[in-house]
């Protein structure tokens, strides 16, 4: 067994300014209080080789526990890539199990591999100033670009779904979802790739105005006609069904450019390829402040999960919606969230597109569809 060392007459007691191991401690202690309190530590960096996070997760933010159960504990927010100008778009492709998003001003798709975190920053390049993406029930993936819906055809090409609307140019596709019971593509048509240079090209020069009234659209699986189901929104944004598809969610951003829009969440009836019974169901307002609900999913218990923003520190993030419209939760970041998507392995990670940045966290839930 280990020698033990006793103190007697041989072996005088140490001076009181020696390094014995309780000064050492006692010191190292005193470090750690002062290097806790240092406003530097203070600071939350969510880089690469940061500091643990204890768990759990202060910045994911329980409102109602009866209701918001998809927190996991032992797990915290990450940071997978950084140095986007406006990250948009995430879309999750089951098969070959990656994630692709786009840069809009960049004018670039980027994909993230999920075996081993290698991103690819030109997946697509030049990706036409693409916004939303997702993919079709073939896998094919679909991208909302400048004044233009396509699909990627398995074979390479490219195919054309939407430019036109009502005899007019589309104003400017933005997102999109498919549904898979009859095929159909659902898209909205806002217009920020026309009319905002930065993320796009303007029709002509000092022309701002859309080519005609937002609206969300219909692609009719078997015909290809474009047949336009609402326009209650100023400006339709994110949209995403309810999982039994029968209700549409459409997020609306017209406060961009109207004075009357306000920051909420539209609910329509889906019966077949119409929409009835338009309301608000979502008021973004949280404690008198109020963001842009950009880009949604909803996961398996129909909780309706919101990217929001350009409000600041405490909002900006995910919000988290029981399917009532009652805010339940929240997940905050450092940066406006334009989009978020389910996928992993589970489909239960949460990838999030917030302004420069890809963000990711696991849930206790799934998302309701496979993109």
């Amino acid at each position: 067994m280990p020698t033990q060392l006793t103190q007697d007459s041989a072996h005088p007691a140490a001076p009181s300014n020696s390094l014995s191991r309780r000064n050492i401690l006692g010191s190292a202690a005193a470090l750690a209080a002062t290097t806790l309190i240092a406003p530097d530590a203070l600071a939350r960096n969510f880089g690469r080789g940061a500091e643990p996070q204890r768990y759990p997760d202060p910045d994911i933010v329980v409102i109602d526990a009866n209701r918001f159960k998809a927190r996991v504990g032992n797990t915290v927010i990450k940071r997978l890539y950084t140095g986007c100008l406006w990250a948009e778009g995430p879309a999750w492709n089951a098969q070959g199990q990656y994630l692709i998003w786009s840069d809009i001003p960049a004018n670039r798709q980027l994909r993230y591999l999920d075996d081993d975190g290698h991103i690819s920053e030109r997946f697509r390049y030049p990706s036409e100033e693409s916004n939303g993406n997702s993919f079709d029930t073939e896998g094919r993936q679909l991208s909302a670009q400048r004044t233009r819906l396509v699909r990627f055809e398995h074979n390479g090409s490219v195919t054309t779904l939407a430019e036109q609307a009502n005899g007019k140019p589309l104003n400017g596709p933005n997102d999109m979802v498919v549904n898979p019971i009859d095929k159909a593509i659902w898209f909205t048509d806002p217009g920020y790739g026309a009319i905002n240079l930065y993320e796009g090209q303007r029709a002509a020069a000092g022309v701002v105005q859309p080519n005609q009234k937002e609206a969300v659209y219909r692609i009719d699986p078997a015909s290809g006609q474009i047949s336009k189901v609402a326009d209650d929104p100023f400006k339709p944004n994110g949209l995403a069904f309810s999982p039994d598809y029968k209700k549409l969610y459409v997020c609306d951003t017209g406060i961009t450019h109207y004075p009357n829009a306000k920051n909420v969440v539209w609910q329509y009836d889906v019966d077949g390829g119409k929409l009835s019974n338009a309301k608000p169901l979502i008021d973004m307002t949280l404690d008198g402040k109020s963001g842009f609900p950009d880009g949604l999913r909803v996961d398996t218990e129909g909780n309706i999960w919101v990217g929001a923003g350009w409000v600041g520190e405490g909002y900006d993030g995910v919000q988290i919606f029981a399917p009532d419209g009652q805010r339940i939760g929240q997940i905050k970041l450092p940066e406006t969230c334009a989009n978020v998507c389910f996928g992993g392995k589970k489909r239960n990670r949460l990838f999030m597109t917030a302004s420069q940045s890809l963000y990711a966290v696991y849930v206790e839930t799934q998302g309701a569809h496979f993109c």
